[in-house]
């Protein structure tokens, strides 16, 4: 089970507001979690803590490549994203790196900023613990679940390395 405070922002977040490239230029990812959706929201980082959620609308992640975005997201100790859709490129660097990501278009407009929600792998649901209401989110492919379980796939690969 994951559980945590939203934090919610809208449509078509890109990668420069979760990560500003100006950050870039470092491998630490302590560094690039305090910059973690500056861009965006400059207030983040002081007002969101281990284990919340973000959740935003259509197309979140878009823009470039980087996968700075979704390891600055884990870094900070934000336990998932929750979005209508995601950037394709951003979906598999997420569950590359081991952050869960979950496609739901009715918990990403029913879940206002600072909800507390609750999210079930092996259900498939959503709960907004604020509102009592459940959704679902398509489930992930068994490998998928398995890597993101695994911490992402350096860790799956060496798990499964002597099987």
């Amino acid at each position: 089970m994951i559980n945590g405070k939203s934090w919610k922002y809208g449509d078509n977040v890109n990668t420069d507001e979760i990560i500003p490239a100006r950050y870039l230029n470092t491998t630490d990812v302590k560094e690039l979690a305090s910059h973690c959706m500056e861009d965006i929201d400059p207030e983040f980082v002081n007002k969101a803590g281990e284990g919340d959620i973000i959740v935003a609308g259509d197309n979140f992640g878009c823009g470039s490549s980087r996968e700075h975005a979704p390891i600055s997201i884990k870094a900070f100790g934000i336990s998932c994203v929750i979005a209508k859709s995601f950037a394709r490129i951003f979906f598999r660097n997420a569950i590359n790196i081991g952050l869960p990501i979950f496609e739901s278009d009715e918990a990403s407009s029913e879940i206002s900023d600072g909800d507390e929600v609750e999210i079930d792998m092996n259900s498939s649901k959503i709960t907004n613990l604020t509102t009592n209401k459940e959704f679902s989110f398509t489930p992930f492919a068994a490998e998928m679940k398995d890597i993101i379980q695994a911490g992402g796939l350096m860790g799956y690969i060496k798990a499964n390395a002597s099987k």
